[in-house]
C-alpha cells in the first residue's frame, strides 16, 4: 500500500498508530498518513537541545511501561522543575506522553511517532528500500542500545 508525501508515493512503514486527541502531530499523520514538515521541525527541534535527547532516549530504553516523573528526575540529576519543562517540551512535540497512576505522572516515549519521525526521515533512504539496509523503525517491543564506537 502507498500513501503521498507530497508529490512521491512511498511505501507505507507504519500499519497502526493510536491517535492522540490535541496534538497536531499526531491528528495529521493519523488522518492522512503524513507529516507535515512543522511537525517534523518541532520534533527534531525539541531532540536538538541535550538534557531532551537524554530524556527521551531514557524514555525509550524504558519501553511501553515508562517512567514515574521522579524516576526520570533521580537518574538524570534533574530538579523537578526543569525536568516538567524538558517533559512539557516533549509532550508538545508528540514525542512523550504521560498517564496517572494514583498520584504519581508517569512517561512514555510515543514510540508511533518516533517511528513516524524516522520514516518522514528515510522515505527516500535507499533507493525506495531501507528494509534491505537495515533501515527499520522500532515495535517499541525490543529495544537494543546502539552499539559503541570505535575511537582510536
Amino acid at each position: 500500500m502507498t500513501i503521498q508525501a507530497g508529490h512521491k508515493p512511498v511505501q507505507e512503514v507504519i500499519s497502526v498508530v493510536p491517535p492522540r486527541i490535541g496534538l497536531a502531530f499526531n491528528k495529521l499523520f493519523h488522518k492522512y498518513g503524513i507529516m507535515e514538515k512543522a511537525d517534523i521541525i518541532a520534533a527534531l527541534a525539541a531532540l536538538a537541545q541535550e538534557t531532551r535527547l537524554d530524556i527521551f532516549r531514557l524514555l525509550v530504553q524504558a519501553g511501553p511501561d515508562g517512567l514515574p516523573a521522579g524516576n526520570i528526575s533521580e537518574r538524570l540529576g534533574l530538579p523537578s522543575a526543569t525536568l516538567s519543562f524538558h517533559l512539557s517540551q516533549l509532550r508538545h512535540a508528540g514525542l512523550v506522553t504521560f498517564r496517572r497512576e494514583s498520584r504519581s505522572l508517569i512517561y512514555s516515549a510515543e514510540i508511533a511517532n518516533m517511528n513516524a519521525l524516522l520514516a518522514y526521515l528515510t522515505e527516500n533512504c535507499c533507493q525506495g528500500d531501507p528494509a534491505a539496509y537495515g533501515v527499520g523503525i522500532c515495535d517499541g517491543t525490543k529495544i537494543e542500545k546502539p552499539k559503541q564506537r570505535r575511537t582510536t
